[in-house]
């Protein structure tokens, strides 16, 4: 992991540096910086409105009693845009502006989740804290299956409150 950071804080700028070359010699110093600051521009301009229109949905899904993780995936992709758009240079600038694009977005969300899926790890402990090991094989096949059987107490914390449910 940190060879791999290694090489996009090196190779990011001299890949921005070649393409900001490249662009300069066809179309010329002031256009190509009159480009980059636009770009800033309008991605302040897209991050103002897709941030609060993704801020409205996670409102609503929150509304209805249901986790927004979709909207959560949207808020940090349109996060990463702004910087992308803020950092000057054409290659951010493409990968912010992908960022931008909701089915882009979709796309991201889609693979990234069957990664987690796929390697994702899931530990169990008792109620001593300690881990659950399984004993035999077929409590291994049980543990990597994708249903959870679980039993559940709910406790009251304050029983004397007059908003507590009271049983009979």
């Amino acid at each position: 992991m940190g060879f791999i950071l290694l090489l996009l804080f090196i190779g990011v700028p001299v890949i921005e540096i070649a393409v900001f070359i490249q662009v300069g010699d066809v179309i010329g110093l002031w256009p190509t910086l009159i480009i980059v600051i636009l770009t800033a521009v309008l991605g302040t301009h897209l991050l103002r409105q897709q941030g609060l229109s993704t801020l409205m949905r996670a409102q609503n899904t929150i509304n209805e009693g249901r986790v927004p993780a979709e909207e959560m995936f949207d808020g940090i992709c349109l996060v990463l845009a702004g910087a992308f758009l803020l950092t000057p240079g054409f290659v951010t600038d493409t990968v912010g502006f992908l960022l931008f694009f909701p089915p882009f977005r979709a796309f991201m969300r889609k693979h990234i989740k069957e990664i987690v899926l796929k390697r994702g790890n899931v530990h169990v402990v008792g109620p001593d804290g300690r881990p659950i090991h399984p004993q035999n094989p077929q409590d291994t096949q049980k543990q990597n299956s994708k249903v959870i059987d679980a039993d559940f107490e709910e406790i009251d914390p304050n029983p004397d409150s007059p908003w507590s449910e009271k049983k009979d």
